[in-house]
């Protein structure tokens, strides 16, 4: 009963099994059950004991070597067959032979309550004097994010791949933030209010995203989100310098360190699907959308947009083509590679950091037990690395 699946059992009681039920009642008085086994296994031993000494002094009076061999056979009887073999057998099979005693043990506790409970009286009265406190009724059912982390990747086996999945990634939303996940200011998508409008319609006529933000002369200007569809009450024929402001929605920003969880609630509340994230100085550094969470849950979702090309790319000779801009926690995902998380998000960031210049295409460096070359560089940017193998 010690060794029963606790969740299990509380599983099998509330869907009505009355066994489970009365063994759950048992194991609740934890002090109580202890204490009729108790009583019950040291009654039969200490017989088992004097009947053992009382026979072989009848059968073999005087005989001190019989009476040795006669204690000890009886202690390895009991030993075996009373204590290992029983214990042994029920924990392997906790469930089954949990159900089946809890009757009898009911009934035994019924009829010795009395001695159970003044064999618990003293134990109480020396747990109080050496200032021992028990674990409280359903204490043990409790369980920390860790635990309940490693209870969901131990269960693995016994859901689908892709169900187990989600759930062991909802765990990691709060140990990740927005920056984590969000798309550098570079390669935000944006309209130019004072580009002119012949150019904002060809752009608005070709964009792969249903909402994008809006500035004037520079992205640290954001004066709203323009969602695309609003344009099919407009016109895009109609579309104009003057009446773009009354087709904005005003820009919502967030912190670069929001966890990923509180940002989702943000979400949710708000009603926002667009996020503008700012530094600790309030500067612009990347955009951050509902879909860029739900893909830390559920893995990426198909898209056509150029954004989402391929980061890694196999090639015959075993290497691997990634693309600068991967991140991080991605590419370990992808390849099982060990890259930190604690500094740069990105693969561009990280080997930057790392030779603290910006390198010339053909580089190869070891560095945190991978082997790399830098093939391609752009814009003070790395732009493709080879991983080998």
């Amino acid at each position: 009963m010690m060794s029963l699946n606790r969740y299990k059992l509380n599983s099998h009681a509330r869907s009505g099994n009355r066994m489970a039920m009365r063994t759950r009642k048992l194991i609740q008085q934890t002090d109580r059950l202890l204490g009729v086994l108790l009583l019950g296994n040291t009654l039969f031993n200490t017989l088992s004991a004097t009947l053992s000494t009382l026979l072989s002094a009848r059968l073999f009076a005087g005989n001190e070597l019989a009476l040795a061999i006669a204690t000890l056979i009886v202690g390895f009887a009991i030993l075996v067959v009373a204590e290992a073999a029983p214990k042994v057998i029920a924990a392997a099979h906790a469930q089954r032979f949990s159900y089946i005693a809890s009757y009898p043990l009911s009934l035994i506790l019924t009829i010795t309550y009395p001695a159970v409970w003044f064999v618990n009286l003293f134990v109480q009265g020396i747990l109080r004097a050496f200032r021992i406190k028990t674990s409280k009724e359903g204490e043990h059912l409790t369980l920390s994010r860790e635990e309940l982390r490693m209870l969901v990747l131990d269960a693995g086996g016994m859901m689908p791949q892709k169900n187990h999945s989600v759930l062991v990634n909802t765990f990691e939303l709060d140990q990740f933030t927005v920056e984590d996940v969000m798309t550098p200011r570079n390669l935000i998508e944006a309209i130019d209010l004072s580009s002119p409008i012949e150019t904002i319609r060809d752009q608005l006529t070709s964009c792969h995203h249903t909402r994008l933000p809006v500035y004037r002369d520079n992205t640290d200007t954001i004066i709203g989100i323009l969602h695309v569809k609003r344009l099919l009450h407009h016109g895009i024929e109609t579309l104009s310098h003057e009446s773009f402001p009354d087709l904005l929605r005003e820009p919502y920003f967030v912190p670069a360190g929001t966890p990923l969880f509180t940002q989702l609630q943000a979400f949710q509340e708000s009603q926002r699907r667009l996020a503008l994230v700012v530094d600790e100085y309030g500067d612009l550094i990347g955009l951050l959308t509902l879909e860029d969470i739900l893909e830390q849950l559920v893995g990426e979702f198909t898209s056509t947009t150029p954004m989402h090309k391929q980061m890694a790319q196999a090639q015959s000779d075993g290497s691997t083509i990634i693309d600068g801009q991967i991140n991080l926690r991605d590419l370990n995902r992808k390849l099982g590679t060990q890259f930190p998380l604690d500094g740069p998000k990105t693969l561009n960031g990280l080997i930057l950091e790392y030779l603290e210049s910006i390198p010339e295409s053909a580089t190869c460096i070891q560095a945190y037990g991978q082997r790399m070359e830098i093939m391609q560089t752009h814009d003070r940017q790395i732009r493709s690395v080879r991983l080998y193998a």
